[in-house]
């Protein structure tokens, strides 16, 4: 998900009254919710595509929960030494207690994985144990209607603790709706498939992968993405999950390249072949192939995620 998102469910769990667990836990639980993202950094030394294969991984997996919160717990805690040994600290601030630093930057790091699964982009929750992708199709990455609830009962309930009031009450309310509207978009997402899956025993097309793709703005639809590799169809948002409205992802399919001495000695071909879940050949206006996702081909986005071969040319494929 999007940093702002990490960022509300952290301060949301503060809100619900982990904030008062120790001093700068408000810090440790925000920070530590987008601390696994120090991945982005990976920016700064991959090209191309092979931030694709980086990403979502070794500072997603079980020893980064660990060692990432310990990290954060040091600095906060050395930042709450270095002020007050400077006459500093400010004087409402709690007292600070490492333990419940480490035990709350866990806990915010801990989140940050859990609501990077919900979408589609995927996530290596076993890394560097195991390298297998996990996919929730749950929630589009960007989920407006996630923010509003999740700003607004953080709004709730720092307006209630300023009034003296019950603050607790309201984050705990904004957590319930959270997990009924993730559960509920979960449900919506099973049976989006389920329906395609019903009305489409006999398919004339192999259904290898299914994915049921949430759509920005509009948490009730789903566009469906059904095929094999090199082989998709789609059906769209707002379409009835049958086989008369699924489409092939593109007209412009090429043959499936033999790629297998490229990617030993191309380090982006080999990131996005390891990153991409619904891969398929498409022809270039120049006659050569480009790699495509079928998760991510609308237009505004797709060159993002795709992968050029200008020294390949498009082959028919050998079956429509």
């Amino acid at each position: 998900m999007d940093n702002l998102t990490h960022s509300l469910v952290g301060a949301l769990l503060g809100q619900a009254g982990l904030k008062k667990k120790t001093g700068l836990a408000m810090p440790a639980l925000i920070i530590g919710a987008n601390l696994p993202d120090v991945d982005a950094a990976c920016f700064f030394w991959l090209e191309g595509t092979e931030h694709l294969g980086f990403r979502r991984g070794i500072t997603h997996g079980p020893p980064a929960w660990v060692l990432l919160p310990l990290v954060l717990a040091g600095l906060l805690w050395w930042i709450d030494r270095w002020q007050d040994g400077r006459g500093k600290r400010p004087e409402g601030r709690l007292p600070v207690s490492f333990t419940w630093l480490y035990i709350l930057s866990f806990i915010g790091c801990l989140s940050h994985p859990l609501f990077d699964w919900f979408n589609v982009y995927g996530i290596r929750l076993l890394e560097p144990f195991s390298s297998q992708w996990f996919y929730g199709d749950t929630l589009f990455i960007i989920d407006v209607w996630l923010w509003a609830i999740l700003a607004l009962s953080v709004w709730w309930s720092l307006r209630t603790e300023k009034r003296g009031g019950a603050w607790k009450r309201p984050a705990w309310v904004g957590m319930v709706v959270t997990a009924i509207y993730i559960a509920g978009n979960t449900v919506w997402s099973i049976a989006h498939l389920g329906s395609f899956s019903v009305s489409n025993k006999d398919m004339e097309f192999p259904a290898e992968t299914m994915i049921a793709s949430p759509v920005a703005l509009l948490p009730n639809q789903r566009e469906i993405i059904v095929g094999r590799k090199n082989e998709y169809y789609i059906v769209p948002a707002g379409k009835d999950a049958t086989r008369s409205n699924a489409r092939p992802m593109t007209q412009n399919r090429c043959a499936w390249p033999q790629m297998g001495a490229m990617r030993k000695t191309d380090s982006q071909l080999a990131a996005f072949l390891f990153w991409s879940r619904a891969p398929f050949a498409e022809a270039a206006e120049d006659g050569s192939v480009i790699l495509r996702d079928a998760r991510f081909y609308d237009p505004r986005a797709r060159d993002r995620f795709s992968y050029a071969l200008p020294n390949v040319r498009c082959v028919e494929p050998d079956v429509p």
